[in-house]
Order: structure tokens, then sequence, then C-alpha cells
């Protein structure tokens, strides 16, 4: 049955809830944390400051209490593509005049200066998708809606209404575990009535024509999803008020900004080591 596993193969959006010491941080403090190790990871220039990064990341993988594999298996899905954009950066950057000459095949020319271009290129994707999927695992969707909101709420003096897109990023991050589901109960429905699902060929062309069948009832299903959830916001009337209210209050406490202050200072050091 791991063919059918879909779910587990898509961790990104998902909320894991284990009660660890960053579960219990006040959103903000953690919408800015991870926006930070974002902005740095993306932006650092060196090997040195991309090394801190990725531990920084493992490093606050275990103090979440998700499972390591769990998380690391939200790169696989990309990791094909990444591989040929990572070997695409290795041939444009290696240069005949590069001192260190690893091999040639005629006019092509491999170099260590584009063999560590590719891999930092690798590792800063694989980082930044182990982010996205970490900030998922510890905010949940009322958590990050709370959060943003705090954010953004400067910008509704100037007359540009933040809820509404908020509500974009919300249902866009958790839009991802519902889509596999779908898939997961498409093929699952699909195999019971004779689509081969578990048989013994293998390759690309192969899955290719397992997933094609699939697509027009998966687009059917997000679409009637999309509709359901358009009539629940408008049965709850949202949109009526520019402020919306919270039944929860959520306080930031001295604790939530010490972790600021120090993934302040772990950006800094990453971008600037």
């Amino acid at each position: 049955m791991g063919e059918f596993d879909f779910l587990s193969r898509v961790p990104l959006g998902q909320y894991v809830p284990t009660n660890s010491v960053i579960h219990r941080l006040d959103p903000l403090a953690k919408i800015i944390m991870f926006g930070a190790l974002l902005i740095a990871i993306t932006f650092t220039p060196s090997r040195a400051g991309l090394g801190i990064g990725v531990a920084v990341l493992f490093i606050a993988l275990l103090l979440s209490r998700v499972n390591v594999g769990f998380a690391l298996k939200g790169l696989l899905a990309p990791l094909p593509f990444l591989v040929i954009i990572a070997i695409i950066q290795v041939l444009f950057y290696s240069s005949a005049l590069d001192p260190v000459m690893l091999f040639s095949i005629g006019k092509l020319h491999i170099t260590l200066a584009g063999v560590l271009a590719g891999a930092m290129l690798l590792i800063r994707f694989c980082a930044l998708i182990l982010c996205l999927s970490l900030g998922s695992f510890v905010i949940s969707t009322s958590e990050l809606l709370h959060g943003m909101t705090r954010i953004l709420n400067p910008l509704n003096r100037f007359g540009i209404h933040t809820m509404d897109f908020i509500m974009v990023i919300q249902v866009m991050l958790r839009f991802l575990p519902f889509l596999a589901q779908s898939a997961e109960r498409i093929a699952k429905a699909q195999a019971s009535r004779g689509a081969d699902w578990g048989g013994k060929k293998k390759g690309l062309l192969n899955r290719i024509k397992q997933v094609v069948p699939m697509l027009i009832p998966l687009f059917t299903t997000s679409l009637r999803r999309s509709e359901n959830l358009a009539l629940a916001m408008d049965a709850r009337a949202y949109g009526i008020l520019e402020h919306r209210t919270s039944m929860v209050e959520i306080h930031f406490s001295w604790m939530d900004g010490i972790t600021v202050l120090i993934s302040i200072m772990v950006s800094l050091a990453i971008f600037l080591v």
C-alpha cells in the first residue's frame, strides 16, 4: 500500500502538534524566526554561512521533536528537478580559464568552482524547502493567521486590506495536504476498479500513464473543494468586517523576545560570516 501513501510524501503544509518548546512560542516569534532564517539562507554568499544555516535548521528540527525522516521526505519530490538545475549550474559556471580543472569532454569543461557552485545551489534549495516545511510543522493554521495579522496590521492604516492577503497564504499552504489526500483516495478508487497501481512495471513512462487518468478527477475534486470553501466563508460572513476579532488572545512573552533576538543574530551571522 506504499504506492498510495501520497500524504506522507507531501509534508509541506502539515501541522505536527508535538508540544515542543518551539510549538509553545508566540506565533509572531515563530514567523519572525523562520522568516529571518529563510532570508539569510537565500542571500548568504558563503559556503560557511550556508553550512551554519543547515546546522541551525537541524537543531530546530530536533527541538521541535518532529520525526527527521518525515521532514526529509519533503525533499524527495523536488530533488530530481533540483539535481537537474544543479547540473546546469555546474556546466554554465565552469570555465576553461579556471585554474582547477577536474576534467574536460571536448569543449565541455568541468571545474572545481563549477562543482562547488552547483553543490551550493542544491544545498540552498534543499535548506529552503526544509525551512518552509519546519515552519508549517510548528505553526498551525490559526497561529499563522494571528501572527500574520499582527505583522501586517500597520498596513491597514494606509488602506491596504491585509486580511485577504493572509487568507490567500493560509489557503495556499494548507491546500497541499488536502490535494495529497484527494489524490490518494482517487488512486485507491481507480485501483479497486482494476487500474494498475501496484504492478511490477516501473519507470517514468509507466508512472506517467498511471498519473494521467487521475488528473481530471483530481482537478474536479479541487474545484468542488474550492466551491465548498467559498460557500463556508460566505456563510460565516467573511469580509463583512474590515478588522477580524479573535476569541483567543496571544501575548508576547520575554521568552519570545529572546527567541526573536537569537534568531536575528543567527541570521546575521549566516549572512555576514
